[in-house]
């Protein structure tokens, strides 16, 4: 099976056959989903023709998405390292693009609970505040007993855990200070999430690491954590692609109903003429950007390939673990710095400038 992928007399291992026949994969997908992404491009309401290929023609996309994968498999080795390069830095927009939507659920998940204005709404945004505090320092500190062992020196996981711990303490008095309009709830839930990205690089540290205490023992990775990591990532993305495609802060159509900017569907002119017969015949504004939805999917595709190679880092260390590595390790360390700095950002950027809107 592997004839197709090296053409060359040159010897290779059998993790360079597994990570390029996953990048072969993942660039078929990445195909896939930027030719729809650049096909949708403009398309604002329903009469559109494009409409009913973004909704149907299933079969047509599932032979043409089969076609692609197979061709992969014919091209040179030198497109698949050029790809696998490309795909670090997509990735890392992905990464990016989750944040700012984990940041763009928070603030309407608090913001649809404050607007209610009832003091039962109020009771249960401090009780899931208070919940989401302490289950990120409890998380924490069983942090410093599973990648802390005594007898070890274990300063960078100490000093992991410790940042931690003090970006959620400083999240909490940034957003109660008198001149942010900040609130609990998106503090405490940015906490966890940075208590779960510590959790997850520290997991992904080498099996045989004298301080990777919860998995030093371990031979593989168990199915249970191969199939919660794939579901929550298909989620993630899921979640990414409609929310930023329907999002007024991103790129929603001008015609959207989720535009602010949007115009009746009736102007009052037509009303006073008797135009109103017209109304049930014109076209109705697509709810998100059909554009952006396949573009989120197609990061995604150079996303999951680096995740199942341990963002290429499997033939440096021989292992056949799934997403192991110090380059994981960094990977999901910044991403947890990036988080941070944008929540502040989102936090000080209306005082330094208050003309501008955000979120």
């Amino acid at each position: 099976m592997y004839t197709g992928i090296n053409t060359s007399t040159t010897h290779h291992s059998k993790e360079w056959y597994q990570e390029s026949a996953v990048f072969r994969v993942s660039l078929a997908n990445f195909l896939f989903f930027s030719a729809f992404s650049l096909v949708m491009i403009g398309v604002k309401d329903q009469n559109d023709k494009r409409d009913a290929l973004h909704h149907g023609g299933w079969i047509f996309k599932i032979v043409i998405w089969a076609l692609l994968i197979v061709l992969m498999f014919f091209l040179p080795n030198v497109i698949i390292t050029i790809y696998e390069k490309i795909s670090m830095f997509g990735s890392g927009f992905f990464l990016l693009l989750q944040v700012i939507m984990l940041l763009d659920f928070t603030y309407t998940w608090n913001d649809a609970w404050v607007e209610k204005d009832e003091k039962k709404w109020y009771i249960a945004l401090l009780a899931v505040s208070v919940g989401c505090y302490i289950a990120a320092f409890t998380f924490s500190g069983l942090l410093f007993i599973w990648f802390n062992p005594s007898g070890e020196d274990c300063g960078l996981n100490v000093f992991f855990i410790v940042m931690t711990m003090i970006l959620a303490f400083g999240f909490a008095i940034l957003a109660l200070h008198p001149r942010v309009s900040g609130s609990l709830l998106p503090a405490s839930v940015i906490s966890v999430y940075c208590a779960y990205l510590c959790y997850n690089a520290l997991s992904s540290e080498p099996r045989d690491y004298v301080c990777n205490g919860l998995h030093k023992r371990s031979k593989g990775v168990s199915t249970g954590t191969l199939i919660l990591g794939m579901l929550t990532t298909v989620l993630s993305v899921v979640y990414s692609a409609v929310r930023a495609g329907s999002s007024t802060t991103f790129l929603s159509p001008p015609s959207s109903p989720k535009s602010g900017g949007r115009k009746p569907l009736l102007e009052s002119e037509e009303l006073e003429e008797g135009k109103i017969e017209k109304k049930g015949t014109e076209a109705r504004p697509v709810a998100y950007s059909y554009m952006f939805f396949h573009l989120i999917f197609a990061l995604a595709s150079m996303y999951s390939g680096m995740l199942l190679t341990g963002w290429s880092s499997a033939q440096s260390d021989g292992s056949d673990l799934i997403d192991v590595g110090w380059t994981t390790v960094w990977v999901r360390i910044c991403t947890q710095w990036v988080t941070a700095a944008l929540y502040v950002w989102s936090l000080v950027a209306p005082l330094i400038m208050p003309d501008r809107e955000f979120f």
